[in-house]
This record gives structure tokens, sequence and C-alpha cells, in this order.
């Protein structure tokens, strides 16, 4: 207990400077692969703080590593930073008001989760420089979560080999161990070829493009009723082919991102799509081309580890709020349905409890749903090394992920306390391992048997490029 409310102690004596990083990646938001602002943050924190500082790592120019001690154990604490688009938004207003500007914004809290990683990996520097111990924590700047995994090109780069354990979190509306529930994923663009012509004077001589995709999205649609429920299949037309209606469409795009419970049946859907589009040009006389640009592996759950990240959460507590955060996240409720806040208590697996707007309370690993989940590239980092996530209380509860409402609490003293707690959880939760690293051999004997003896293949392809042009559709 001493050892945790020391690295505690160490958390809370530079939580300011680390609240400031949030708040300087908040208001300059950046999408995949074009974090450049903000990974330059991350490395001036690093190198301020004394970090031995990598960057530019597996080709992307916005991934960094940062790593301090020597000896021991090495422990992993990963971070993000990058935003998303179309969800600008003016902060600490409960009311809808984007910013001027390109509408950037950080719908989802990665401005507080690269902070709070890097203030945890601080704090542990720091605690095993005090006391001389050997080990080290390594922190990484990943960029390009929402849809670029670029967490899976620095695996399959093998930035994250020797890695004895990987610690993370993510905002949310409730506290707690994160239950190792995901989808395998892996988004591509699908290019189709056709002839253009004079639509109303030769039409017999075109060849659509346009209605390749509109074909494809048809076929699509007509396997979902022969998938597993659990999967998912989105798509967003990039590329109409032109604006002029008068003109066959002699080029379109399309992206499509497949979604399931394991990397197998992914596979297996992502190949069904693949036959749709080829039906497409079939019926179409066009061609296609398809390109994948990222992919992500399930996650992969480690009992040693959540045990030891729950046994911190019961001696920690749940974050500290105030009548003032309250009342600005009740303001942000109004702005939400009944069904909004209901079905966030669901997810979690708790029962409403009214008049409460935020959890200041810890939700139990079994409580958590496995309905409803998304995608992250943390699942392939949990596929190579023992891993675990927390869940730290940020905003509102009920608050849609990728809202504006999430983008409107980001630099409030809720997300800040929520991001400090968090860094807490973590640097505790290094801290147990480094000093029991007994644990660390239960959790690598976890590991492989949840895996298996199948080696790990990486859902990206080995000859697919970072997409570092992704953000510019």
């Amino acid at each position: 207990m001493r050892n945790a409310e020391e690295i505690w102690d160490l958390v809370d004596a530079k939580r300011e400077p680390f609240e400031v990083l949030a708040d300087r990646v908040f208001d300059t938001p950046e999408l995949n692969f074009t974090e450049h602002r903000s990974v330059a943050e991350h490395v001036d924190m690093l190198k301020a703080e004394g970090f031995q500082v990598t960057e530019a790592v597996a080709g992307m120019p916005t991934a960094v590593i940062g790593e301090a001690g020597q000896g021991g154990p090495l422990i992993a604490i990963l971070g993000e930073y990058d935003a998303l688009p179309g969800l600008s938004q003016e902060p600490g207003v409960a009311e809808h008001r984007p910013l001027p500007g390109r509408g950037y914004g950080h719908g989802c809290g990665h401005n507080l989760l690269g902070s709070a990683s890097l203030l945890a990996a601080t704090a542990v520097k720091d605690f095993l420089a005090s006391h001389g111990l050997p080990g080290r924590v390594r922190y990484y700047g990943c960029p390009a979560e929402e849809g670029g995994s670029g967490k899976t090109y620095m695996v399959r780069a093998g930035a994250y080999d020797g890695v004895d354990a990987a610690i993370c979190w993510h905002p949310s509306a409730f506290s707690g161990v994160n239950a190792a529930a995901s989808l395998a994923c892996m988004e591509a663009d699908f290019t189709f070829l056709g002839r253009s012509a004079h639509a109303a004077a030769a039409p017999h001589l075109g060849r659509s493009a346009l209605d390749a995709v509109e074909l494809m999205n048809v076929g699509v649609n007509y396997m979902r009723e022969h998938m597993p429920s659990s999967a998912r299949i989105h798509y967003a037309i990039l590329d109409t082919g032109g604006i002029a209606p008068n003109v066959v469409q002699a080029r379109a795009v399309v992206r499509y991102l497949v979604r399931a419970r394991d990397l197998d049946t992914m596979r297996e859907l992502f190949d069904r799509v693949l036959k749709v589009a080829q039906g497409a040009t079939l019926m179409t006389e066009t061609s296609v081309s398809h390109r994948v640009l990222s992919a992500d592996a399930n996650l992969i759950g480690n009992g040693p580890l959540e045990t030891v990240m729950g046994r911190v959460y019961e001696r920690l507590g749940g974050p500290k709020f105030d009548a003032a955060d309250r009342a600005f996240a009740a303001e942000i409720q109004k702005t939400l349905t009944d069904a909004e806040i209901v079905a966030a208590y669901q997810r979690a697996g708790q029962a409403p409890r009214p008049d409460t707007p935020l959890c200041d309370w810890v939700v139990d690993i079994n409580d958590w749903s496995s309905d409803g989940v998304g995608s992250t590239d943390v699942g392939t980092v949990s596929w190579v090394t023992p891993t675990v996530q927390a869940r730290g209380a940020t905003y509102a509860i009920g608050t849609p992920g990728h809202s504006w409402q999430l983008t409107a609490q980001g630099k409030m003293p809720a997300a800040h306390k929520g991001m400090v707690h968090a860094a807490k959880v973590m640097a505790a939760t290094a801290m147990d391992l480094f000093n029991n690293p007994e644990i660390l051999d239960e959790a690598k004997i976890d590991h492989r048997r949840r895996v298996g003896d199948k080696p790990f293949v990486s859902p990206i392809p080995p000859d697919v490029d970072p997409p570092l042009d992704m953000a510019a559709h």
C-alpha cells in the first residue's frame, strides 16, 4: 500500500503539465497519420522528462517511443492522440457549437489518452530512479487508432518485441478494468474503373463505375442476413465519379470496414466482400482493385494482469468529482435521450442511477457487456504480449462516443480528474508488476494459453505500407 501511495503522489506531483499537454493536443486536433503537432508535444515532454526517444517508428512519422530505466522487466504504457473528422466543438459548452476551421475534434478523448499514459510512464520512471530499482518503462505514442491501425503496423515492425506486459486505458463514462471484448476488423478502399461517355447522346458506350459501387453496396447489404449477428460491415463512398450527371462516371471509390469477433471470421467475411465486388464488375463491365488500409486483431484478455489492475482500483477507488463537475455533466445529459443514458448503463452492466451524471465508483470487470463493442488496434498488441486495459470516467454517463458532446467535455476539470485517476491506475499496476515479477511469469503463461500454438499472423498483409494519405479523402 505504501508503494501505491508513493506512485500516486508522483502522479499528482506532475499532473498540471500533463493536463496542459492534454489541452494543447485538444486545441490542435489532427487526423490519422497527420498528428505532427500532437506527437511533437509528446516528444518535447518525453525529452524534458529524460526519456530516450525514438521517432518515426515503423515508417510512421507520427509514431514515437520513449524509454527509461535499465535492466529488469520491460513494461509498455500505450498512448494515442489522433482526432476525428466532423467533431469540432467549442469546449465547455453544452450545445452544438463547432469551431471555425477544418471541422476536426477530439470526440473520443485521445487528447486525454496520450497525456495520461505519458504521465503514468513518467511517474513509474521517477519511482524506479528514486529507489534504484531495475526495470524499464516504455511509452508508446501510437498514431491513427481511429481506423488507421497504428499499433498493428508497429507490431508488424517488431516494435513490441521483448515487451513483458502492456498497459493502456481509454476515456469512458465509467471506471474499471476493461473486459477484453472487441471486434477484429479490416478496412480497404475499392476503386472501380469504367468508361466515360455522354450520358444522353451515347450512354451505351459508357460503363459506369458508380453503378458498380452501388451494386457492390446492394450485394453486401444482402450479405447481412447470412453472417454472424455480432459481425459488422460499414461503408462510405469516397469518390462518386464527379458532379456531372450527364457524364457516365469512369471512376468511383468506396471504403469498406469489415468486423467480426475473431480474425478468422473477419478474413472469411472480407473474402466474401471481395467476391461481391467482383460480381459488381461482371454486371457493369468494369474493373476493380482494392487497397487494404488497416486491420486489427480482436482483444485477448489476461487474467493475472486484470487481477492486479482490479486490486489497484480497489485500493484507489473511483475518481472524485465535485458539484461543478456534476452540474456540467447534467447539462450535457439534457442534450441526450433517455435511451442513450440507459444504453450506457447497460453496456457497463449497471442499473441506472437517477441524478448521477458522472461515475465516481468502480465497475467490476465481470459486469461489462460484450454487446455493442467496437474495434481497437490494442487488440493486435494483446496477441503478441500480455495486455491489460483500463476504463477511466472522464465524461457524462450516456455521452455517445464520437459525438460533439464528448468533444465538449474534453478540456473540462472532470476530464482532467478522470485522466489523472487513470494515470494512477496504470502507474500503480506497472509498479505492482515490477515489485512482483512472478506475476509477469503467470501473465505470460496465461497469454500462451489464450493465443495457442498457432503463430500470430498480422492481419495487415506484409506488402501494405501505412496509409499516410488516409486522411486526405
